[in-house]
């Protein structure tokens, strides 16, 4: 079945006139896990006292979720609760919030469109895992709509952002804290689970302020999340993208972090994109690596994001400035309508799956 067993994600859900709680998705319900495993850390607003518990709870509370959906559901299935009974909510108190640039197609593409005469990609794109500090009180749960923001355009210029843009991703959710320095263990003994991100972009006030500091209100005025976080115990691994040069020791591999996700962007419910996150070129483990070496702390509910997630065709690439290639070959859609950038009124909603694992969707409109 589909959000069967082999998924489990978490999320925090609310019915009318309770409070919000954590639950796990199986099928088209969502189990109550206060109720169902009498434990009050799932009565909280959030996962954070959960995800705190560290690893080996995170494995042991999975295992006994699925041996109670699999067993007698006599006494477990008067908790599941139907999905069109429950709203859902932002599921974690997020940290910090820090967001990567590790597709080289992606980094390609756009050093291409702003470099035509360069070398696509700068000098250190290849040594790290290149990231800026985002705003977390911005974060969003799906279906939450998004207003177009406004900002300065150019010398002299406000106004309403032009040309509003996604950027299909995959975060990553901190679950067990470190102190100064590089986190000790293993990726997965901080790693809680991912969940899916569109990290909208306001490509013209970005264009017009990035320089030399980077992103900044082109980014900062919504980032949406799915309401479900999958446990990285569910997702399957393979190796990652080969890479020259050898990175630094501190960035070099231990254990394969590649993950085989396919993802599907929508624009008004029509398919305009399919990314792989298989070709990422930095994998997670590196991007946490380089976020702590300096001596920067992990806090529970810190978030960081891969970046766009694209591929070397056109049809795989996750942002519309690569899709539309900045906006001068719009994107036909069924409809007949085209897009260079997001009208009022488009949603933009992107799912993916992972084998037989769905990770859910991340959902918006704009208004």
């Amino acid at each position: 079945m589909s959000w069967g067993v082999a998924n489990l994600p978490y999320g925090v859900f609310s019915r009318q006139g309770q409070a919000p709680r954590v639950g796990v998705r199986y099928g088209d319900r969502v189990l109550d896990l206060a109720a169902a495993l009498h434990d009050e850390v799932f009565a909280a607003p959030t996962l954070n006292p959960f995800m705190a518990r560290g690893r080996a709870a995170w494995h042991d509370t999975r295992a006994l979720i699925q041996e109670k959906l699999t067993g007698d559901l006599s006494v477990t299935g008067a908790h599941l609760i139907p999905l069109d009974q429950v709203t859902m909510h932002l599921p974690i108190e997020v940290g910090d919030y820090v967001d990567f640039y590790c597709s080289l197609d992606h980094a390609s593409n756009l050093g291409r469109m702003f470099r035509p005469d360069a070398e696509p990609l700068l000098p250190n794109w290849r040594h790290l895992p290149v990231g800026y500090h985002g705003r977390s009180g911005t974060i969003v749960v799906s279906g939450t709509p998004v207003k177009r923001p406004r900002g300065q355009l150019k010398a002299g210029v406000f106004g309403p952002c032009a040309k509003l843009d996604i950027e299909a991703e995959l975060g990553f959710v901190v679950g067990v804290p470190s102190e100064l320095g590089s986190p000790a263990g293993a990726f997965e003994d901080h790693v809680f689970g991912v969940t899916l991100v569109n990290d909208w972009s306001a490509r013209d006030i970005q264009a017009w302020e990035y320089v030399p500091l980077g992103p900044f209100l082109g980014k900062s005025f919504a980032t949406s999340i799915s309401p479900w976080i999958t446990p990285l115990e569910a997702l399957p691994r393979i190796p990652g993208r080969a890479q020259d040069p050898e990175p630094l020791d501190y960035l070099r591999r231990r254990d394969d972090w590649g993950l085989d996700i396919t993802v599907e962007v929508s624009i008004n419910d029509e398919v305009v994109s399919r990314p792989p996150y298989s070709g990422m070129y930095w994998t997670p483990d590196q991007m946490l690596a380089h976020m702590t070496v300096n001596g920067a702390s992990l806090r529970v509910g810190d978030l960081f994001a891969s970046g766009t997630i694209s591929g070397p065709r056109r049809e795989e690439r996750g942002s519309l400035i690569e899709l539309t290639w900045n906006g001068n070959d719009p994107i036909k859609l069924a409809s007949g309508e085209t897009r260079t950038f997001l009208e009022d009124g488009d949603t933009v909603t992107i799912r993916a799956t992972a084998g037989d694992v769905t990770l859910g969707e991340v959902s918006g409109t704009i208004v």
